[in-house]
C-alpha cells in the first residue's frame, strides 16, 4: 500500500505565497510522474502542474510564471511553490503520483489540502 500526505495549505492574502508538500510512503519501488491538481467549489478537478521522473515540468496556463513544481526523489516528495496568489487559486489541492510498488504500477492520490486566498 502507498500513502500520499499533503501539507502546507492554509489561508493567505492575494499576492502572498504558500508552499505545498506531498510525501509518499509505503511499499514504493519507484515513482514516475508526480503532480498537483485542484478542485474549486462547483468546478471539476483540474491539473495545476506535473513533473516527470526526469524533471520535465508542465503547468496550467493560469499558474505559469507563478507556481513552481519540484520533487525530492530521496524523500519521495513533491512540492508546489505558489507565489503571487490570486483569489481564483482558492481550491482543495491534491497531489498524485504514478507509483511502481510490489502491487504493480498505479496512480495514487492524497486526501487534499485547502488553500484559501482572500482579495
Amino acid at each position: 500500500q502507498v500513502l500520499l500526505v499533503e501539507s502546507g495549505g492554509g489561508f493567505n492574502q492575494a499576492g502572498g505565497s504558500l508552499r505545498l508538500s506531498c510525501a509518499a510512503s509505503g511499499s514504493i519501488i519507484s515513482i514516475n510522474n508526480m503532480g498537483w491538481y485542484r478542485q474549486a467549489p462547483g468546478k471539476q478537478r483540474e491539473s495545476v502542474a506535473t513533473i516527470t521522473a526526469t524533471g520535465t515540468t508542465n503547468y496550467a496556463d493560469s499558474v505559469k510564471g507563478r507556481f513552481t513544481i519540484s520533487r525530492d526523489d530521496a524523500k519521495n516528495t513533491v512540492f508546489l511553490q505558489m507565489t503571487s496568489l490570486k483569489p481564483e487559486d482558492t481550491a482543495v489541492y491534491y497531489c498524485s503520483a504514478n507509483v511502481r510498488s510490489w502491487l504493480g504500477i498505479r496512480d495514487y492520490w492524497g486526501e487534499g489540502t485547502q488553500v484559501t486566498v482572500s482579495s
